[in-house]
């Protein structure tokens, strides 16, 4: 999970920033004593949950949230302050959580608990690697126009997150061919038609660009995969992501896994 922490006062931001990277379930934290200086970071960084001190020179604490919501609808945000009589305004804005100052850790990870437990419940992207690799929104199955476009989501899934360059996908993909330069161009536009396939079913900010690497929030969806590999599963017989011969190297060992 990526986080921000908001604070124009350096002790109590190093306070907050140190809380938030204790927790197991974040993943990173970007630190900024400006309103406006967020704001910009924003711009090209998905986030996923920000913590904010709500008295702050400039704009202050609540018009950033609001701010932050139009830039990213699904961050949840939580609010740190030394201050009782904001907590209606908070709750207005309808804010994941109100932490008072000074925040523990164990103040922080109850709030990403609650997040984590309401993120749960809003995944609507459903994907399933066991047998033949399905997309389904909200029950119902993704028909790509691209069969390229569904083994390029696929791939980034078997990446579990993780960065991937053009070339990467292109020697993964089309070992055969040479002709690097047209590959890449053609995967340009696979990310282009997997983006409108999924904007088209109500999903967005799934694919991640950062720079010349591509990567999926795997936050934003459940996977068969990524459960067996938190907590086991019975569903896994042998098979994962049949249709694709790249994914024999996973399978195999999952299969190595399942039989320790």
């Amino acid at each position: 999970m990526r986080a921000i922490a908001v604070d124009d006062e350096p002790l109590m931001l190093y306070a907050l920033s140190k809380a938030i990277k204790a927790s197991p379930d974040i993943t990173s934290v970007a630190e900024f004593t400006s309103c406006g200086e967020t704001l910009k970071w924003l711009e090209n960084n998905p986030v996923e949950v920000a913590f904010l001190d709500i008295e702050m020179r400039g704009m202050g604490g609540l018009a950033l949230a609001q701010k932050i919501m139009e830039i990213y609808p699904d961050c949840k945000i939580v609010f740190c302050t030394g201050y009782e009589q904001y907590a209606v305004s908070a709750i207005k804005l309808r804010v994941s959580g109100y932490l008072m100052k000074p925040v523990s850790t164990k103040d922080v990870q109850e709030e990403i608990d609650h997040i984590k437990g309401v993120k749960a419940k809003e995944k609507p992207l459903t994907v399933k690697c066991f047998g033949n690799f399905e997309v389904y929104v909200n029950g119902e199955r993704i028909a790509f126009k691209r069969t390229k476009t569904k083994e390029l989501f696929a791939f980034l899934i078997d990446r579990k997150g993780a960065g991937v360059s053009a070339k990467e996908i292109s020697a993964r993909l089309w070992p055969e061919n040479s002709e690097e330069a047209k590959i890449q161009n053609y995967i340009r536009q696979l990310f282009l038609d997997l983006r409108k396939t999924l904007s088209s079913a109500g999903i967005d900010d799934v694919v991640v660009q950062s720079n010349f690497s591509y990567s999926l929030d795997i936050e934003k969806m459940d996977c068969d995969y990524y459960e067996y590999l938190q907590k086991g599963s019975p569903e896994f017989r042998g098979e994962y992501m049949s249709q694709y011969s790249w994914a024999e190297e996973t399978c195999g060992l999952l299969w190595k896994r399942c039989n320790h």
